[in-house]
């Protein structure tokens, strides 16, 4: 076939012999001949066409191999297909079976989602840092690799998809299904018109506020059902919790300001401080005991204007507020010594009066002789006296002692002897007696606690000295003392008055005794004894003047410590 580029004219006679024509080498037309030239002699000539070339004829046996090689070529082709659908190789030596990589690529999968989820609320934290208060900002969700509903635990669907639909309780799906008040206060919903007033929203509402109340308002499983409060019961709720609140905080407020039952307040460290900067303490140890109204320390004794003190000391501090003896009042009203300065109002006060009540009555007990402490210092209600004890070891109690019946036997003679020198030498009665407020020490029973011990002349001492006389004699009857009296008894030898009749009426006869105030008396039969007493409360009364004053003196510098307290933010 001739090139597109070939013009074509008609063969002439006298044109000479066609060359072959010319064919690149690159396969388009061009100069190669390969052919009778076809390039006529005119350009108007005809060209005659080429004669064909007729291919050489094949022998049989050329076509004999080329159906063999066919009918081979064939069968190969055949077989190959069929090795290709029934070959099975073994390829475990490559992969895995995939039990044992399941777990392996579920951690991956996790850990991966942790990267991706940290990253996006890093981007996050960029998006809120860049848009700041902007009104329009800008999306960084281009750059966040987890979709919003993505997760380690995602099906084919995102989990949350449903969770929007699906209302947590009662309130929420009420709230999805009541209108929304507008600005105005009414729209119609349905068929008529609800305002912000209606009494089924705001019930509802006023039950969902009443589940944000403190956590001490037991309101039970209010989203479990269609819960409807109206405003007067609301109202008068939340006033009932706001009371409580407001209760609970002065009742901490109490607690941070009160002596604990192993902890001082900050008013009681800054007296002890002074005592410890003065130097009238060295040191302050550890607790010996606490009890129902005093926790009592060790120390060590230092230097005052009087002399030096004892090198052990017991500083007893005296629960202000955190305590479990409410009835001081009941052992302190009807003594002249304090009857006058007792104040319900002021509580702090009360107890400067009982820690000041047991310093006079251990004085009377060491100027009497009788074995107890030695009372050295009071500041408020702080009562500093020697210790009893040895080695910083207080000494045990005549109930923890281990003693043997001859020593149970000496114990009770001193108890009784004790007991009567307290009633007449000292016109005391302990009225809290018991084997916990008595010590075995250096083969002694020392006597402590004296801060209910009241005088013969209070209303119901005779009723506190019975009480004591019961408590002693039921325990050494339990430590096996032989041929010890009755209660009663007991109370004649202590007392000195005789009162016929049973034990079953010991209290109805010592309650006539005192209702006829036998006890004054025959407590002031003679002259001497009239004028001792009427001395006495002479002497009381001026003391009670300065202690008075006193007080005043120290509630002034209680208001200048509470604002150095204020001032330098306490201990």
């Amino acid at each position: 076939m001739a090139s597109s580029a070939e013009v074509v004219q008609p063969a002439s006679e006298l044109q000479p012999a066609a060359a072959p024509p010319l064919t690149p080498a690159w396969g388009g037309a061009g100069m190669a001949p390969v052919g009778p030239s076809l390039t006529p002699v005119s350009p108007w000539g005809r060209v005659s066409p080429a004669a064909p070339q007729s291919a050489p004829p094949k022998s049989f046996h050329e076509l004999m191999s080329e159906d063999l090689a066919k009918d081979l070529q064939q069968k190969e082709t055949q077989a190959y297909h069929l090795s290709l659908l029934n070959e099975e190789e073994d390829y475990s030596d490559f992969i895995k079976p995939q039990e044992e990589v399941a777990n392996d690529l579920y951690l991956a999968q996790v850990l991966q989602y942790e990267y991706d989820r940290e990253y996006d609320e890093q981007v996050n934290r960029e998006e809120k840092l860049f848009n700041g208060n902007s009104k329009v900002s800008v999306s960084f969700n281009k750059f966040k690799i987890c979709p919003s509903w993505y997760g380690p635990d995602s099906d084919d669907e995102p989990r949350e998809i449903d969770d929007e639909n699906r209302a947590i309780d009662s309130f929420e799906a009420r709230e999805r299904e009541d209108p929304v008040i507008p600005a105005c206060g009414y729209i119609k919903h349905g068929d008529k018109m609800v305002t912000k007033h209606d009494l089924a929203i705001s019930g509802r509402k006023n039950a969902a506020r009443i589940m944000n109340l403190p956590p001490g308002i037991n309101t039970g499983d209010g989203g479990g059902f269609d819960m409807k409060l109206s405003n007067k019961v609301y109202n008068k709720l939340c006033r009932s919790a706001m009371s409580d609140l407001r209760r609970k905080n002065r009742v901490h407020d109490k607690v941070e300001k009160a002596t604990s039952e192993m902890a001082l307040d900050p008013k009681t460290r800054l007296l002890i401080f002074k005592m410890l900067n003065n130097a009238v303490l060295e040191a302050l140890n550890g607790i010996v005991s606490s009890g129902k109204e005093a926790v009592v320390f060790h120390a060590q004794g230092g230097e005052m204007d009087d002399g030096p003190l004892p090198e052990d000391c017991a500083v007893k501090v005296f629960k202000t507020t955190l305590t479990d003896f409410k009835t001081r009042e009941r052992y302190i009203r009807e003594d002249y010594r304090f009857k006058d300065r007792i104040s319900k109002s002021n509580s702090q006060k009360l107890i400067r009066l009982w820690a000041e009540k047991e310093y006079h009555n251990l004085r009377r007990l060491h100027r009497a002789g009788i074995p107890s402490p030695k009372p050295v210092l009071i500041k408020k209600h702080i009562l500093v006296m020697s210790f009893i004890g040895a080695d910083h070891m207080p000494a045990p109690k005549l109930k923890e002692a281990r003693l043997s019946k001859a020593e149970l036997c000496v114990a009770y003679e001193q108890v009784v002897e004790t007991m009567v020198k307290m009633f007449h030498g000292c016109h005391l009665v302990h009225a809290d007696l018991s084997e916990y407020n008595i010590l075995w020490f250096e083969e002694k029973c020392w006597f402590i606690d004296l801060g209910q011990a009241v005088e013969p002349t209070h209303p119901h001492a005779l009723h506190f000295l019975h009480r004591d006389c019961t408590n002693i004699i039921r325990f050494f009857q339990s430590k096996g003392v032989p041929e010890l009296p009755s209660p009663l008894k007991l109370f004649e030898q202590v007392s000195g008055i005789s009162l016929p009749g049973p034990e079953d009426a010991a209290h109805r006869m010592i309650e006539e005794y005192e209702t006829h105030q036998e006890l004054w008396r025959e407590g002031m039969n003679n002259l001497s004894d009239q004028f001792e007493f009427l001395w006495q409360e002479i002497q009381a009364e001026e003391r009670q003047c300065k202690g008075l004053k006193k007080e005043d003196d120290d509630d002034e510098e209680e208001e200048l410590e509470e604002e150095l307290l204020k001032g330098t933010g306490g201990i």
